[in-house]
């Protein structure tokens, strides 16, 4: 199984984390599990079967304006990360849209026996997975909505430097928008 590596970052003392492009033949199988766990209820995809899993993530590989990456650690697979541009996605009617705005997903995969959760591993993946998308000299501002109600998300966010924006409801979920800014 051959990935395309589109960034790499070794992170002491977790590891090298790599970000490589969904391919929905290869991927469909570990996201279905990862989507549908109870664990990722705000992902909202967690009724959905293996093939509308493919057929999502199919789609998002056809665009342009939307990327989903498997993100692995020492080459164990330990989270999704999704990249969209705002005014492309139905996300952009719900906030006014910068030019250089880029929005993000995470879903960070279960726990792996093999590969260790020591104190500061989210902060540090998540540190990557921004340095990732901040490399884009086109970025100007990152932009994430998660669900109003995942506190755990929403306190993350403003830890790592977001100021919150709006809660606005969306067609699937009332969504807290915050705002990372280029410094």
């Amino acid at each position: 199984m051959s990935t395309t590596t589109v960034y790499e970052e070794r992170v002491e003392p977790f590891g090298t984390v790599t970000l490589a492009p969904v391919r929905p033949e290869r991927d469909t199988g570990l996201l279905h599990r990862w989507v549908t766990e109870e664990r990722a209820a705000f992902w909202g995809m967690r009724d959905a079967d293996r093939a509308r899993v493919h057929e999502i993530y199919a789609y998002l590989d056809s665009l342009d304006t939307h990327h989903a990456y498997l993100v692995s650690l020492d080459g164990r697979p330990v989270a999704l990360f999704q990249t969209y541009q705002p005014q492309a996605d139905p996300i952009g009617d719900f906030y006014p849209v910068r030019p250089g705005d880029v929005g993000v997903h995470l879903l960070l995969g279960p726990p792996d026996p093999q590969v260790p959760r020591r104190a500061g591993y989210t902060s540090a993946l998540l540190g990557v997975l921004l340095r990732f998308v901040l490399s884009d000299p086109d970025c100007r501002r990152i932009v994430v909505e998660p669900d109003a109600r995942n506190d755990r998300a929403v306190r993350r966010m403003v830890r790592t430097g977001f100021t919150l924006g709006p809660v606005v409801q969306l067609p699937d979920k009332r969504a807290q928008f915050a705002f990372l800014e280029r410094a």
